[in-house]
């Protein structure tokens, strides 16, 4: 958009769409068909990965990464074998995102951040996780692939949730702690 800047050393590759008066600081790579809606704020260093996108007034602090490859393998002949990623990425609108934490696309399809929610620096959210509406997610907290968040979920310091669960709506984990199966409403 006309309104946007972009500021020194960025990249915004062919098919991407910068929003009105949205903000890229100095190296903020945007790839090729991704979006980033209006009014947002990518800090230095922030990359937003091909078809990923960002809704409005979206906050992303240095050097995360929204739309890195999932960590997918399959054992093959005694060989651990990459398998593609290839979904995206969808941010819901007023949602943060700390520094240096990662997001990664989906396997198939997407991984999915509720609006409003907010993100604190140094979190791991693997591919095709849905995150409800309001979550906070402190600190060092790691989600793995496939896991569903329900919305006002508040997950402290260092947490880490295994894959293929669902944490109910508003229920609070506690820092450190190991999440492997399902936690209630």
């Amino acid at each position: 958009a006309p309104t946007a800047t972009v500021g020194p050393l960025c990249i915004v590759e062919s098919g991407a769409v910068i929003g009105e008066r949205s903000h890229l600081q100095a190296q903020v790579f945007v790839g090729r068909n991704a979006r980033v809606g209006d009014d947002c704020w990518l800090m230095a260093g922030v990359v937003l990965a091909t078809e990923c996108v960002l809704g409005q007034r979206i906050r992303v602090q240095p050097g995360a990464v929204i739309g890195s490859d999932g960590f997918g393998y399959e054992f093959v002949k005694g060989r651990h074998e990459k398998v593609p990623q290839v979904g995206h990425i969808v941010v819901g609108d007023d949602v943060e995102i700390g520094a240096n934490s990662t997001l990664d696309r989906a396997r198939f399809s997407r991984t999915e951040v509720g609006e409003g929610t907010k993100i604190d620096n140094l979190v791991q959210i693997a591919h095709n996780v849905v995150i409800g509406k309001h979550c906070l997610i402190c600190a060092q907290v790691v989600i793995s692939g496939s896991t569903t968040l329900e919305d006002y979920v508040v997950l402290a310091g260092q947490a880490g949730l295994g894959g293929h669960i669902t944490i109910g709506k508003g229920a609070k984990v506690g820092g450190a702690a190991g999440v492997t199966s399902d936690v209630a409403a």
